[in-house]
Order: structure tokens, then C-alpha cells, then sequence
């Protein structure tokens, strides 16, 4: 590998061994922050919004989002790539008082189509004009222009890798932007990995683990007499709380074991077993892996064990074993721990399946214990799904697949970032919106908003116009120039 063009780096293994006809792409993520200084905008005191994930989208580190399972092509012998990503976000601020938003942006289904020296990004844009309101829906504008810098894209490996590629506005991208940055405007870069699979004649790759099911499945179907054959938990825990463990403050990191996936929003609990009475809609199941969320100041959280239960009432509660490494707890394991709850409607089977897709949950109070204080009872964390297979022949839902390249948790992000919890729509008014932070983190926090003062002062002096977006007419005239 060559580091070249300001860390843009390109992995294809070798490249003796190109093919001349094009390869599938099957899995893998797209990590790109859209533009940093636009999200400090849309979430900061002019706009106050903030943003919502769509369809799988994650956020990593301090101001990326990732886009998840990766198909198209590559042709090794010209080095032309062609890929699509699944996800959105949605930006929403400047609400009005009707309860509309004069700030309406989602970009979704990036596609990076690459050849010769450079290439385009491709995105959905669903955008609201500045001026005049009008929505307008774009599939597969040429967002941004992608320069390689010279990097050579022929090979014939199994993987493709590109970190940091320099991205500029287009004229289209201009306008579905609303008007709110300029063509040839810096966004933020794209970094990228994806699998290509093996030619016909050559070696098979190992399957991502999200490319398979968490056990193996016979090809007859039988009745499961209540028993669970199958089934997964799917759970972020907190996509706030991931933000702070790789932010500033905690500088950490997250681990999966036991079997556990990374879906990149999500943790999947596999091989999940135990019984379910369709007659009740009532279910107890237990499921594999666990999650160790670490860091500075004394971070050290292990959630495992995971087991849910839905009632005949149609309440849900997810438990699971916590081990809290903290100064104060000392590695204790507490043992089956009701961690939130949830609503489970119509869990009837359907083709043997029965599942919850993205039920809202809500921290209990022996939850609220289990993270240390750092969220009061009633927080709303992630939402839950859950699936059980009842016949051998059932199929789970699909995980967002990230590809085979191992998934490091991103590095911390520079002082500059927001180290505490953004107010997004969902939850700007919400007064637990922040986490308590110990008496240790809260002096960190407090070190690390001197320093990111100093920062931001230092930078609006020296940042060009184009970099700060235009504000709707009717908010600009409320604020100084300085506070964009």
C-alpha cells in the first residue's frame, strides 16, 4: 500500500492478478461526512434542528456518516469501480411555526463511480429551495467531484479501499444543496471499502459474517411446536452514546464477541433460541454475543447474555448481563438486568417468522443504574428488532452488510468536535439529552470546551465565506455574520 494525495489510500491485492472482465461488488461502506461546518450549522443556534438516520445509516467517529452494503463492479484491468450504498439523512432546521422547516435536506443511496484519474459521487436529494419552498426529488445526482491523485485502481484482489478522497460541489449538487454552498465548494472526504468477489476460475472469499445466517438452516420446513429455531436481536444501544464513546472525552472504542455483528447503526445478537406461543403472541428468547464499550476516565461496559421477552399484553423488555468496569462498580456482573422496554405489536408469524421492526424503547430504572447514572430512567434509546425464525426454513432479515474489511471503531475526534450529545429534532427539548458525566469526565469536558473554544475562535477568523452556508433570509437577519 502507498500513501499518496493527502492519505488517500488504495488497497487491491495483487495487482498481477487483474481480470478483464468486471467483477462483482458485493458488501461494504461508504464513510462520509457530507459537509462537517453544515451539520455544526443545521444543529448549532441559527438553524436548531438537527438530523435523523434513514434506512441503515449510521454515524461514526465525530461528524461521519456510514452508508452500508455496497453492490456494483469492478473491472480490475481498467481500474473502473462502480459502486452503490444503502442509507440516508435527513437534515430538518429553521422550524417555522406551523411546525414546518424552512431547512428540508435528505441525501441517501450515495454512488461512487470511479475510472481513469477521478470520478463522481452520485445521491438522492430530497431538498426544500431557500427562497421559494419548492421540494424538489432528484435520484442520482452528480453530488461531488472524487479526485484519486494519480492512484493507480487496476488489480485483481478482493477488496477495494479508499480513504480520504478530496470531494468538490458540483453545479447540480449546487442546486439540489438548496443554495446553500456553491459549486466547487470543499465537502467533506469520502472514504470507502468494498468486496469484489472472486472471478469464476479463481479462490472463494470467506463470506462476511453479516453475509450469513448466524446458524445453518436445513432445506425442509417443520413445525415448531412453540420451539424458537432461530432468531436475532438487533440493538444500537444509543447511536448518542456510540458518538460520545468515539468523541473527545471517552476517546474509545467498542468490541463484539460471542458472535456478535457490527450492522453499523446496530449490534446484532445471533443464534437466538427459547419459545414462542402464537396463541398468546408471548415470546422468551436468549441470544449470543455481547458488546464492551471502553474508553478513558473509566469507561469499561460489557452488555451480554441479551434475552428478550414480550408478554401477552404485548409489552417487551430486552435484558442482558452487564459487567460495569467503572471505579465505583469494580467489573461486578449483575445478572439479567431489564435494561428498556418496548411495544410488540402483532407478533403473529408470518412464513414462520415473527418479529418487531424497530420498536421504540425507553431506559428502566435498573437500566439507568446499569450505565452508571449517565442516563436517567425513561431515556429513549435505540429502537429494537427482533425476529425469531419457527420453521427451519425461515429466514432472518437481512443485516446491513459492511463488508469483510474488519470494522475498527473510529479514531477520537480532534477537540474541535461536539464531546456532548447533539440536540436533535427528536430530542432537542429533552433535559436528558446530555449524559451526566462522572466527576472525572465532567473536568475532561469541560478542559476539552476550553480548548475547542480557543479552536473555533481562531478558525472563524481565518474561514473563507464559502465555507458557511447561507441562512434563510428571514433567520440571517436576526444574527451577526460571526455566528454562522
Amino acid at each position: 500500500m502507498t500513501l499518496l494525495c493527502a492519505a488517500v489510500l488504495v488497497a487491491l491485492l495483487p495487482a498481477g492478478q487483474a481480470n478483464a472482465a468486471s467483477r462483482t461488488v458485493q458488501g461494504g461502506r461508504l464513510d462520509w461526512g457530507i459537509k462537517s461546518s453544515f451539520q455544526s450549522y443545521v444543529t448549532g443556534p441559527i438553524a436548531n434542528g438537527g438530523f435523523s438516520l434513514t434506512g441503515g445509516a449510521a454515524t461514526v467517529g465525530g461528524s461521519q456518516f456510514r452508508f452500508h452494503s455496497a453492490t456494483g463492479t469492478y473491472d480490475g484491468s481498467s481500474g473502473a469501480f462502480n459502486a452503490g450504498f444503502s442509507g440516508g439523512v435527513h437534515f430538518l432546521g429553521h422550524k417555522k411555526s406551523d411546525g414546518t422547516h424552512q431547512l428540508d435536506l435528505t441525501i441517501s443511496r450515495p454512488t461512487v463511480r470511479l475510472s481513469g484519474n477521478g470520478g463522481t459521487l452520485y445521491v438522492d436529494v430530497i431538498s426544500k429551495a431557500k427562497g421559494t419552498g419548492a421540494v424538489t426529488t432528484a435520484s442520482q445526482v452528480p453530488f461531488a467531484s472524487l479526485s484519486l491523485g494519480g492512484i493507480d485502481m487496476k488489480g485483481g484482489g478482493n477488496a477495494v479501499q479508499l480513504n480520504n478522497l478530496p470531494a468538490t460541489l458540483t453545479a447540480q449538487g449546487a442546486k439540489s444543496f438548496a443554495g446553500y454552498y456553491t459549486a466547487g465548494t470543499a465537502l467533506d472526504p469520502v472514504s470507502l471499502s468494498a468486496d469484489v468477489k472472486a472471478a469464476a476460475t479463481g479462490p472463494t472469499r470467506t463470506p462476511s459474517p453479516s453475509a450469513t445466517a448466524s446458524k445453518p438452516k436445513s432445506k425442509e420446513s417443520k413445525a415448531s411446536s412453540g420451539r424458537i429455531e432461530d432468531g436475532a436481536v438487533d440493538w444500537g444501544v444509543r447511536r448518542t452514546f456510540r458518538e460520545y464513546v468515539t468523541g473527545a472525552i471517552a476517546q474509545g472504542e467498542w468490541k463484539l464477541t460471542g458472535g456478535a455483528q457490527d450492522g453499523g447503526a446496530l449490534f446484532r445478537f445471533p443464534a437466538g433460541s427459547g419459545t414462542y406461543d402464537e396463541k398468546k403472541q408471548s415470546l422468551d428468547a436468549t441470544f449470543a454475543g455481547a458488546v464492551r464499550f471502553t474508553g478513558e476516565q473509566g469507561l469499561d461496559l460489557l452488555l451480554g447474555e441479551v434475552r428478550a421477552k414480550v408478554t401477552d399484553d404485548g409489552k417487551g423488555t430486552l435484558y442482558a448481563d452487564v459487567t460495569n468496569g467503572s471505579e465505583t462498580q469494580k467489573n461486578e456482573t449483575q445478572k439479567k438486568v431489564p435494561l428498556v422496554t418496548f411495544t410488540a405489536k402483532d407478533l403473529k408469524p408470518k412464513n414462520g417468522l415473527a418479529q418487531v421492526t424497530e420498536a421504540p424503547t425507553k431506559l428502566t430504572a435498573a437500566g439507568a443504574e446499569a450505565f452508571g447514572g449517565m442516563y436517567k430512567a425513561g431515556t429513549v434509546m435505540d429502537p429494537v428488532s427482533l425476529a425469531v425464525a419457527l420453521t427451519d426454513s425461515a429466514e432472518l432479515p437481512a443485516l446491513p452488510d459492511l463488508g469483510s474489511t474488519e470494522s475498527a471503531t473510529p479514531k477520537a475526534a480532534d477537540a474541535e468536535a461536539t464531546t456532548a450529545e447533539p440536540k436533535t429534532e427528536a430530542t432537542a427539548s429533552d433535559s436528558d439529552d446530555v449524559p451526566v458525566l462522572p466527576i472525572g469526565l465532567a473536568a475532561a469536558f469541560l478542559a476539552a470546551v476550553a480548548a475547542a473554544a480557543v479552536l473555533l475562535t481562531r478558525r472563524r477568523r481565518t474561514r473563507q465565506a464559502s465555507d458557511t452556508p447561507a441562512a434563510p433570509a428571514s433567520s440571517a437577519s436576526s444574527a451577526s455574520s460571526d455566528e454562522h
